[in-house]
């Protein structure tokens, strides 16, 4: 019996212990009431406004509107089978929603057969919902407890210019949400280009969560918990970029009916203050998702290929400066070193023609650069390759070295999602075009004067020109001066990046670009306003007419802006990307365009002509041609 009587209380101590966790875990924690959450409890999202966009000045390029969505967990409207839950009346919810019960079982069908579905996590069902819509289903939705409607923000574009540095916003797809699921779900909107793309995060905000709690037919009974374990939302940063928008603007009217890309620095701490591409974007278009996508699938002019960071271009003769640089660097020429023109440049059979004027004297760098003589720079680079004449390697790889340390060649690092790193050949690469031993610097000259086989981004050739106004350093160039009023930390940024050219060396290749203006290729333009220092570039194109290239830093005694532009097919360099840089840096250094004649030039002028013929061009080198009547592109016979 006693052996009994402690079993019994054995169990009942058991049991005692039992009941009393079950009672602890239920009336004195949440443990449970949160695991019954599907069940019990509605999560709402609350989205974030997205951080506003303005430029270096305060101009707001990029702010917020919103729209309505209608969101539904499926699991709650139709069941494994394909039939209604809970009675839901799909025909009458079709009428009240303004579709089809078609549209309706497509709908529910794509978002169930979704790889990434799950029961009871709600999806877009309609977007883009008008406020009229909105309100007379916000009369009936209590009807049907799976759907609710999502106030999302969306952009809104203060500008009408600038496309290609804000870029846009669009649903996330399955991969970026799976890139970072813990924010992400189906239906946000994440940025896809431009700043919206490279300061995501900073943009994005905080999603705030709501906890409601709902009966067994999912209608919403009151907050849980008193709100205790709700989120708040928290809007996105706003980001102030380094654009002057007054210099974005005027870029782009100027690049009007034509394909190149102006770029403007700020040599003193690498902000760009201008970043222009052209066939331009009306960044409203990317709100229309029939205009993106033309916009995106045009193969012709490619509006959304940014011509700035990601277009590569033979320099033409505003790599000549670089050419002088790397001599006077690696010891192959000296200040006093002089060459004598014989209208241009000669070996064997080949003939490299020059027009600068100065035929059968001694000329030096100074005089060469302002007359952009060809002869000058092609001696300049023999003398570089065979600086080791048993070796051409060495020479070649120092001088590839220099390049490189200006940013040629390379990625770039700035804070923007695309470009290119251009080509700057060495050694090795002509090692493997002609074999090892076999080329020399004959068959490589061309290089020395921007053209043969080097490719720089516009963004690249603003930034050498700015190194070569501080006399041999440059900062990373950059979109983005602030966040939520904080200016940037980021030493990628804020730390001078130092070239392998000795300060020593540039004093007289400035004043080599000064001539430029004052008794060379630019004295067209030259003004009385401000003093400018440059260099006009004619690359060769096999496909057109000739590119327009130039740079230019101004004011000549203390530098404050760089520019690059290029004007593809526009011929000289005198001729439109010319004028267009002294213009560029007219406004910002003055505030005012003195120049009106000259702007309405650059404004007016039209290459679509020449587009067009070298897209004629092209049809017939595939075999095909346009009828100039018909407009009906055939086959050609054979």
């Amino acid at each position: 019996m006693k052996k009994l009587m402690i079993v019994y209380v054995l169990i009942l101590s058991i049991v005692c212990l039992f009941i009393g966790r079950l009672a602890y875990l239920q009336l004195l924690t949440d443990r449970y009431t949160l695991n019954a959450f599907n069940t019990s409890i509605k999560q709402e999202i609350v989205y974030p406004n997205r951080g506003d966009i303005l430029d270096r000045n305060g101009k707001l390029l990029v702010s917020n509107t919103f729209s309505y969505e209608l969101d539904v967990i499926a699991s709650r409207v139709i069941d494994k089978s394909g039939d209604p839950v809970n009675d839901f009346d799909k025909e009458k919810f079709s009428k009240m929603v303004g579709i089809s019960t078609l549209k309706f079982d497509s709908i529910i069908s794509k978002i169930t057969s979704a790889k990434d579905y799950k029961k009871l996590s709600p999806y877009p069902f309609l977007k883009n919902i008008s406020r009229e819509d909105f309100a007379r289903m916000q009369e009936q939705l209590y009807l049907y407890p799976a759907f609710s409607i999502i106030k999302r923000p969306e952009r809104k574009y203060m500008v009408n210019t600038a496309g290609n540095i804000l870029g846009y916003i669009n649903e996330a797809n399955p991969s970026y949400i799976k890139s970072d699921s813990i924010y992400y779900q189906p239906g946000d909107l994440v940025g896809i280009a431009g700043v919206e793309k490279s300061y995501e995060k900073d943009l994005r905000g905080v999603k705030g969560v709501k906890n409601l709690i709902v009966d067994r037919t999912m209608s919403v009974v009151g907050p849980y918990k008193n709100g205790d374990y709700d989120r708040p939302v928290k809007s996105g940063k706003t980001v102030n970029l380094t654009i002057d928008y007054r210099l974005q603007e005027l870029a782009e009217q100027m690049l009007s009916n034509k394909r190149g890309a102006i770029v403007a620095i700020d040599p003193n701490n690498g902000e760009i203050l201008a970043l222009a591409s052209a066939p331009t974007i009306n960044p409203n278009d990317y709100l229309n998702s029939k205009l993106r996508n033309e916009l995106i699938r045009d193969s012709i002019s490619k509006p959304t290929f940014d011509r700035a960071l990601q277009g590569a271009y033979p320099p033409g003769s505003t790599f000549k400066m670089m050419t002088a640089l790397a001599g006077l660097q690696m010891g192959t020429m000296t200040e006093q070193t002089t060459y004598v023109c014989k209208h241009g440049f000669r070996y064997g059979r080949m003939h490299i023609g020059c027009h600068c004027g100065m035929y059968y004297v001694p000329q030096g760098l100074e005089h060469a650069i302002g007359k952009s003589c060809n002869n000058f720079f092609s001696e300049a680079y023999r003398d570089i390759v065979r600086k080791d004449p048993n070796d051409y390697s060495v020479g070649m790889n120092q001088w590839a070295s220099i390049m490189n340390s200006f940013g040629l060649g390379k990625f770039m690092g700035t804070d923007l999602p695309v470009g290119s790193k251009g080509l700057i050949p060495n050694s090795d690469f002509y090692d493997k075009r002609f074999g090892e031993g076999v080329w020399n610097p004959y068959r490589i000259i061309f290089n020395g004067m921007g053209q043969g086989d080097i490719n720089t981004t516009p963004l690249q050739m603003a930034n050498f020109t700015a190194a070569i106004a501080n006399k041999g350093f440059f900062y990373t160039p950059h979109i983005v001066h602030q966040i939520d009023g904080k200016p940037l930390t980021d030493s990628t940024y804020m730390v001078k990046k130092n070239t392998l050219v000795d300060p020593s060396h540039f004093d007289i290749v400035l004043r080599g670009m000064r001539n430029v203006f004052t008794m060379g290729t630019a004295r067209s333009f030259d003004t009385s306003s401000f003093t400018q220092m440059g260099k006009t570039g004619t690359a060769q194109n096999s496909h057109g007419q000739d590119h327009s290239l130039f740079i230019l830093i101004a004011p000549a005694d203390k530098p404050k802006i760089a520019v690059a532009a290029i004007v593809e097919n526009g011929s000289w360099g005198t001729t439109w990307a010319g004028p267009m840089s002294s213009l560029v840096a007219e406004l910002y250094i003055t505030d005012t365009i003195k120049r009106p004649a000259l702007l309405e030039r650059m404004k007016s002028g039209n290459l679509q002509g020449e587009y067009r013929r070298q897209w004629i061009d092209y049809l017939k080198r595939k075999g095909l041609y346009v009828e100039p009547r018909k407009e009906k592109i055939v086959t050609l016979k054979g």
